[in-house]
């Protein structure tokens, strides 16, 4: 008895080690230097034809579109995509970010976003350049193809699919239901223990996910169609409600982020004891796990729109990562420092916090649900990352039995502790990046070239 709670004791310390390590120096600079290479080769494409790729993908957004059988639609494509990333990390995980590696964190976000826009891109042209047709009709994409297809590696496409299959359960999946399950107990204060209401939690919300995800990626792309738009942009209209509050602290917020982005820790020891290296870590960390740049698992989704150049979905790709980091953790982050609840909590209370000392007790509600509505997003969108993983690797008859444990981890997530559920998705995000960013930058000349080429065009077309 001793021995397996000692077991269970241990798992916890050695998530964290291991997710110390993946997400030291080393890998920090990997991804910094991916998103740098690929943004210095397009010329920093992001920037240089902002108008164009604005127009392309903002420009359509509210265009009537329609896909061939077996495909989605480019505005499906990109709500699914952002169902799966515009999820707890965009709100618990920018107070982890906070609380971890202090408001120097946010700088460190916005770096990584910026050049993980070109990531994002190369991976969606990568995805859709190899990208091919599976027994049920759909398409199979993303880092599975290119590393097979382009690198010539089965065996670490065979790596990368086992990896998603599983971190569909951390990041997608328990991180999220955990979440959901937090704010309830925090906003409503149930009279019964909490497991029970963990459990109670967690049937629940995998019945309602069970209802989408069994009806395959059609019903999915419909539901994040209608959902993600709407969830976005009320929790972008209470935010700015917020920061209008509490407009006074805005310039001071924004020069904390500044200061302490490059603040030593032995000059005053920070703002909290924080420091550039704990800083970069949490920053870079928190922003990979919110926008995906890096992971390549946005682009098992945007593999399947209806689409017949792969630099049209790779702007799609630019457009996402703005979208999650530049745009919704920005506004976050900027509601929990100008509200100053990132002093005194951690957390889901720290949002909570931060929305009721400017909206009342309507605040903690709103935050509530805001978490389940974007989790309940990311669990959907997720669910068929995990399930192409399981489909690559053991065909069509795995699907039905993937869904099955899918739904069993939701009502595991909701009753971990949130500090190991955390820790596992940090673990299962480095590896999961490891065989993705060798196929990136080895492929990255092919998706230079499908970039430049369709800039050329659209420069003699205009």
């Amino acid at each position: 008895m001793n021995l397996i709670r000692c077991s269970m004791n241990l798992i916890p310390s050695l998530t964290e080690a291991l997710g110390s390590f993946l997400w030291g120096p080393p890998m920090l600079a990997v991804f910094l230097l991916t998103g740098a290479y690929l943004t210095a080769r397009s010329r920093a494409f992001p920037l240089r034809r902002l108008g164009l790729w604005v127009r392309v993908t903002f420009g359509t957004l509210f265009k009537k579109q329609e896909a061939a059988a077996g495909s989605i639609t480019q505005r499906q494509a990109l709500t699914s995509a952002l169902a799966a990333c515009l999820g707890t990390g965009n709100i618990v995980g920018v107070a982890t970010a906070l609380t971890l590696g202090g408001p120097g964190a946010v700088f460190w976000m916005w770096v990584s976003a910026a050049l993980g826009m070109m990531t994002c891109c190369a991976e969606n042209i990568l995805g859709v350049k190899y990208r091919w047709r599976t027994e049920n009709g759909g398409w199979m994409g993303g880092p599975m193809a290119y590393l097979e297809k382009g690198l010539g590696s089965k065996a670490l496409a065979g790596i990368y699919a086992a990896l998603l299959a599983l971190a569909s359960f951390g990041i997608g999946n328990m991180t999220q239901a955990n979440a959901i399950a937090e704010a309830a107990k925090q906003s409503f204060q149930f009279q019964v223990p909490g497991v029970v209401v963990g459990i109670g939690i967690g049937f629940v919300l995998s019945g309602l996910i069970a209802l989408v995800i069994f009806g395959g990626l059609a019903i999915i792309a419909r539901v994040t169609e209608k959902i993600v738009p709407a969830m976005a942009g009320l929790f972008l209209l209470a935010s700015v409600a917020v920061l209008v509050v509490n407009h006074r602290a805005l310039p001071g917020a924004l020069g904390l982020i500044f200061r302490e982005a490059f603040r030593l820790p032995a000059a005053a020891g920070g703002a909290a004891g924080y420091g550039i290296a704990k800083a970069m870590r949490y920053g870079v960390a928190r922003g990979v796990f919110s926008n995906e740049a890096g992971l390549g698992s946005s682009a098992v989704v945007h593999a399947a729109a209806d689409v017949k150049e792969p630099a049209v979905q790779g702007l799609w790709g630019i457009c996402e990562v703005f979208i999650d980091t530049l745009l919704m953790c920005t506004v976050t982050a900027l509601v929990l420092l100008c509200s100053g609840a990132w002093r005194d909590h951690a957390g889901v209370a720290m949002v909570g916090a931060a929305f009721t000392g400017a909206l009342g007790r309507w605040g903690e509600y709103f935050v509530a649900v805001s978490i389940a509505l974007f989790a309940f997003a990311t669990l959907t969108g997720w669910s068929f990352y995990g399930e192409q993983g399981a489909r690559y690797l053991f065909g069509e008859k795995s699907v039905k039995a993937y869904r099955v444990l899918y739904l069993g981890a939701i009502v595991i997530g909701c009753v971990m502790r949130l500090e190991t559920v955390w820790a596992l998705a940090d673990v299962l995000n480095g590896l999961m990046a490891i065989p993705n960013l060798i196929g990136v930058v080895v492929l990255s000349g092919q998706a230079i070239r499908e970039l430049r080429k369709w800039e050329r065009f659209k420069v003699i077309m205009h």
